[in-house]
């Protein structure tokens, strides 16, 4: 492919964004927006945050198809990956890595389990949700170590060509440095890469760019950039390939989804890393859903157009890692 596929139209049966969704978005413009842009960083209290976002997310319910459990592995050097499966009821050969979003420094397995038990209905396929060490009590690189220690876990089970990796937010960053660091080192390629409203630049010089013109009801570059430099700590090459993705020259990477919302700040990145790997010879279909917001298949119970994306999310999947039969008949 010589561009990335851009579909601005609508998805399905998703012209507009539902009146569900508009509410939100002005909720978020009109109250959190305001607060986050005042706080600029300050004042941040991790804790709160951490135990708001875990005790707050209880309250979007997950599938009540699957099931849930405790992760019980271990790396090469025997130290356990903490985490959790969640599983479909018939599960099919393959698994999805799925890391979450939230600033490098909060959220949870347990803060994803909408959109992670979503995933799993939907393909058919469990999903391994590590619990990867956070933010500023663990910073760069804690995460993408664990994520990979994750990953090699994974191979010892299942070959590469039966594994998606995919991330939102923050976890998107952790996706895409993971898959491209994988190739670095001589690790098999997954099968394909799903992105949610992916946080390509930590530095966060690219969303206020984009800021300006979108106005995002819920990000806050200023704060958002508090959050990267919690991560990136005392390492300050930002031109390291592990958080720099937008280089992506000699890699051979697996297909590539990348979903985002339209007015998002982040919207401006997700395009760039498009180019970036379609200009590298790779593949890579961007979505921009008109309407909605970062992450906006977090609430895929409520919203219909969040429901149609993780169909979308869904398809893509099924695609690079098809059916066992349609498979071994191939």
């Amino acid at each position: 492919m010589t561009a990335y596929d851009d579909l601005t139209a609508g998805f399905g049966d998703i012209v507009a964004p539902s009146r569900q969704a508009r509410a939100l978005a002005r909720a978020l413009r009109l109250g959190w927006r305001p607060m986050a842009d005042r706080l600029n960083g300050r004042f941040v209290s991790l804790t709160v945050l951490r135990t708001a976002l875990e005790h707050g997310t209880r309250l979007l319910r997950p599938d009540p198809g699957v099931h849930v459990e405790e992760l019980t592995g271990a790396d090469a050097a025997g130290v356990p990956i903490a985490g959790e499966w969640v599983r479909p009821p018939e599960p099919r050969d393959g698994a999805i890595l799925y890391l979450h979003g939230g600033g490098y420094a909060f959220c949870s397995p347990r803060t994803h389990r909408t959109l992670t038990s979503r995933l799993a209905a939907d393909t058919g396929l469990p999903v391994l949700v590590p619990g990867y060490r956070l933010a500023p009590e663990h910073p760069f690189p804690a995460a993408l170590e664990d994520a990979l220690e994750a990953y090699r876990w994974l191979l010892t089970d299942l070959p590469a060509s039966r594994i998606v990796i995919a991330g939102d937010s923050s976890g998107g960053h952790l996706a895409a440095a993971l898959v491209g660091e994988a190739c670095r080192v001589g690790l098999p390629s997954p099968g394909g890469v799903v992105l949610f409203s992916p946080w390509v630049d930590l530095s966060c010089e690219l969303s206020v760019l984009s800021d300006r013109e979108y106005h995002d009801p819920f990000i806050s570059p200023a704060l958002a950039r508090h959050f990267g430099r919690l991560y990136v700590g005392d390492h300050d090459d930002w031109s390291d390939p592990r958080l720099s993705l937008l280089d992506c020259a000699g890699l051979d990477l697996p297909p590539f989804l990348i979903q985002v919302a339209e007015q998002e700040v982040l919207r401006g990145e997700a395009e760039r890393l498009a180019e970036a790997l379609t200009e590298s010879g790779n593949r890579c279909e961007l979505q921009v859903w008109p309407g909605q917001i970062h992450v906006f298949q977090l609430f895929n119970r409520l919203f219909p157009e969040a429901r149609a994306a993780v169909r979308e999310a869904a398809d893509f999947i099924r695609a690079v890692i098809p059916d066992d039969a349609a498979g071994e008949a191939a």
